[in-house]
């Protein structure tokens, strides 16, 4: 009989009353492992209510106890390494290295936090810079909105739920996460965890399902601010969900990675082909697009083919493997029909991608049109397309040719280069000679276009998950 994975409102041995369950499959086999509770609006209306209790119990704790709060967070999952790398890897398919590294990389995400929150300041503002305003004294300060929503996706079930719920904790909000299906067991293990170590009842609550509850939780009167991270549709649902409140978002991607005729071809190789086809292409920030300079094009291929057949596709519990399966064998088939879109329209495979079930390996293409749904959409998969180009303003027009804008690369030797790509490459965040996937947590890490709005990064998110409060004082 297979587990039920359902809402928690903390108290946690009072789920919502629901006849509605989602099957939930193990990536690897197809296997049913459980079913998944849709909490749906009366879930939520038990986890908000639960949030707003919390919050207005504990909205004067002082920051040295919020600190308290989030240092034992993070104690308790240094002490569970394993066994929520276990989860991670068997729910979403993510090899059991790169599963490890996100629970660690979510340990020192806390711990950031901890040391960022005192470090938010107000200010004092110079009133009588107007003349009504002499002899008085101005001051702002950083408040909490109350309760925030979390939405959050099936990739990084750790760090994208931890990117959220840390800041908005630190700041002084209570918290109502729903994550994506395959999440649900570690975002429900979080929330136990957190509770054991000494988080006060509903701080941070969990409901599970799937849209039917990401659009109540939206819409639910008490939500004060919002923080998703998924596609770029689900964000414009959600914002006619919610209405006009607080929303952050980061959305899809189309992530464009530049290699100019002065780059290090071979890191610029490894570094895409890591970029564009671990984790199984399964982030916002893969490498997409690979724009290459004409003139170095045939150096650079295969360089990049190489590099891509070193990576090993195999067993998720293997520590050397790269590539798992993606999260379902729809996802599989989705990009392989977007493969299929490509070939159909002239595209040429100089690696070819094999799919066996919700395995999809490594695969590049040239010679894409731009009305191919590979380059026109965001594949979320272990594809990428090289184009070639032969100025500069070429690259850049072939780079801004897409819908996002989220994060995008540059591999060159030329300052001027990089400073003119930091100008016209319309892009939340821009690395130069890194790859597109690569990501700090304490820099401002948010989209242009339809790649989102808002910032996350230790310090931004907790910017946006307060508002500033002005005081005007009459001496």
């Amino acid at each position: 009989m297979p587990a039920m994975f359902t809402a928690v409102s903390y108290v946690p041995d009072n789920p919502p009353a629901s006849e509605d369950y989602i099957l939930f499959r193990r990536p690897q086999d197809n296997e049913v492992t459980g079913r998944i509770a849709e909490s749906g609006a009366d879930g939520v209306i038990t986890a908000v209510s639960s949030a707003r209790a919390a919050f207005l119990a504990h909205r004067k704790a002082p920051m040295a106890v919020r600190i308290g709060w989030l240092k034992a967070a993070a104690a308790a999952m240094r002490g569970a390494v394993d066994e929520i790398a276990a989860l991670i890897s068997e729910d979403v398919g993510k090899p059991i290295r790169m599963a490890r590294f996100e629970v660690n990389r979510g340990i020192d995400f806390i711990e950031a936090c901890t040391a960022a929150v005192p470090q938010l300041k107000g200010e004092v503002l110079a009133l009588d810079a107007a003349a009504a305003g002499a002899g008085l004294t101005g001051l702002t300060k950083r408040v909490p909105y109350g309760v925030v929503a979390g939405i959050t996706p099936f990739n990084a079930p750790v760090n994208l739920l931890l990117q959220k719920v840390m800041p908005a904790v630190a700041v002084g909000n209570s918290i109502v996460a729903k994550p994506a299906l395959a999440g649900t067991r570690v975002a429900l293990k979080l929330a136990e965890m957190f509770v054991a170590a000494g988080w006060p009842a509903g701080l941070f609550n969990v409901a599970t399902g799937d849209r039917a509850t990401a659009l109540a939780l939206a819409a639910h009167p008490d939500i004060a601010a919002i923080s998703f991270t998924g596609g770029t549709a689900a964000g414009h649902d959600l914002v006619r969900a919610a209405g006009a409140r607080k929303f952050l978002a980061e959305l899809g991607s189309n992530a464009a990675n530049i290699v100019l005729s002065d780059a290090d071809l071979s890191l610029a190789a490894v570094k895409i082909a890591s970029a564009g086809f671990e984790a199984s292409g399964q982030q916002c920030i893969s490498a997409q697009r690979i724009l290459v300079d004409r003139s170095v094009c045939d150096r650079f291929l295969p360089d990049l083919i190489k590099a891509a057949q070193a990576l090993k596709v195999g067993d998720i519990a293997d520590p050397a493997t790269d590539i798992g399966p993606m999260v379902h064998q729809g996802a599989a088939e989705r990009v392989m029909a977007m493969v299929e879109d490509a070939l159909a329209r002239g595209a040429k495979a100089v690696l070819t991608p094999k799919r066996a079930g919700a395995q999809v390996s490594p695969g590049i293409l040239i010679d894409v049109p731009r009305d191919a749904r590979l380059w026109k959409e965001e594949v979320f998969g272990p594809i990428v397309v090289v184009t070639t180009f032969e100025t500069v303003d070429e690259a850049l027009e072939l780079a801004n040719d897409s819908d996002f804008g989220l994060q995008g690369a540059v591999f060159t030797r030329s300052l001027a280069n990089a400073l003119r790509f930091a100008d016209d490459f319309d892009v939340g965040s821009l690395w130069i000679n890194e790859a597109s996937r690569f990501r700090l947590d304490m820099y401002p890490f948010g989209g242009v276009k339809q790649s989102g709005i808002g910032r996350e990064g230790v310090q931004y998110a907790m910017e946006e998950l307060s508002q500033v409060k002005f005081v005007g004082i009459r001496p």
